[in-house]
């Protein structure tokens, strides 16, 4: 499989050129909600895992292909099967992707802000993404589950630290989930948030099948009460949801199989996104049926839509 995959479309991003810059699946959290699976592997140590250049390497390649098809790319994103800051070549492998002029993006947990050295390589992105999923202890090791030496206020402290000095773009990202009670959490946060030296807020709940199979959004209601403690506190203007699916448009160049498994490794895609895919290759759904067969996909019901993901240890 490929370190480089999609592009994918985002909800946050436009068209997503993603990088894959941690194996399956390496973490600081295992999150109730992770459309990855459950964490196999949790470490607090930045480590390396891919040399940079060959990172650099494998963008160029796949840029060039979509040229060739006129196919434009609105961010390159590290968005990988793990946390993306613990790998410590990171800021070089951002210099590295500046040479293409297409901005460079970071979607992190934000369990390692606190380190300089962390902060030190996200200096060097034009968007880093920080999710904010809870300020409260009780919550944040609910729903996301971490690594025993983190600690909540160190992570807090260095999401202040980093925003205040941070040049490029930042935006936030808070997952709701169904059995957790936001009536005092969301105000905590949208507190929190409104001291912070962002971009845009955005509220989301979980729109592919979750590593839990109880997990699911939460009511109309909930979700609506923590929007308007967020627009109250951050400003309407700052705030928004991440309720829809993002789209069908998948461009990925090189053979079919190869698209759908690195997509799908990272990326569990919908039926309709599949189905469009295919269309775009002129291959019929058989094709899907065979992967299936030979176990190189899977196939998970949620919210009563199928999706499919390529068969990764995480999914047992």
């Amino acid at each position: 499989m490929g370190i480089v995959f999609g592009p994918v479309p985002s909800r946050r991003l436009g068209v997503s050129l993603g990088v894959n810059n941690i194996p399956v699946k390496i973490c600081t959290y295992s999150c109730v909600y992770c459309q990855i699976g459950r964490t196999i592997k949790m470490i607090g140590e930045r480590k390396a895992f891919y040399e940079p250049f060959q990172i650099r390497t494998e963008v160029s390649n796949v840029l060039r292909k979509l040229s060739k098809e006129n196919i434009h790319v609105d961010y390159i994103s590290f968005v990988p099967d793990g946390e993306p800051t613990l790998d410590k070549n990171l800021g070089k492998e951002i210099e590295l992707l500046r040479d293409f002029e297409i901005p460079v993006a970071v979607l992190t947990n934000s369990s390692l802000l606190s380190r300089e050295d962390v902060q030190n390589d996200l200096f060097e992105a034009d968007l880093v993404s920080l999710k904010i999923d809870a300020v409260t202890e009780e919550i944040w090791k609910k729903v996301d589950r971490p690594l025993g030496t983190l600690d909540i206020g160190e992570i807090l402290e260095g999401i202040k630290t980093f925003t205040r000095n941070f040049k490029g773009k930042v935006i936030t990202e808070t997952m709701l989930i169904n059995s957790i009670d936001y009536k005092e959490e969301a105000e905590k946060i949208a507190g929190f948030i409104a001291h912070l030296n962002v971009n845009e807020v955005y509220v989301a709940i979980p729109t592919r099948p979750p590593a839990e199979k109880w997990v699911k959004p939460p009511p109309e209601e909930v979700i609506n009460y923590v929007y308007q403690k967020f627009a109250g506190h951050i400003g309407e203007s700052k705030v928004k949801l991440l309720t829809a699916f993002e789209g069908t448009s998948f461009y990925p160049p090189g053979s079919i199989e190869n698209a759908l498994l690195e997509i799908t490794s990272v990326h569990p895609m919908r039926e309709d996104a599949v189905k469009e895919l295919l269309e775009k290759r002129g291959v019929d759904w058989s094709f899907v049926e065979k992967m299936l067969k030979q176990g190189e996909l899977i196939e998970i019901e949620y919210l009563g839509r199928k999706y499919y993901m390529r068969k990764l240890p995480t999914r047992r």
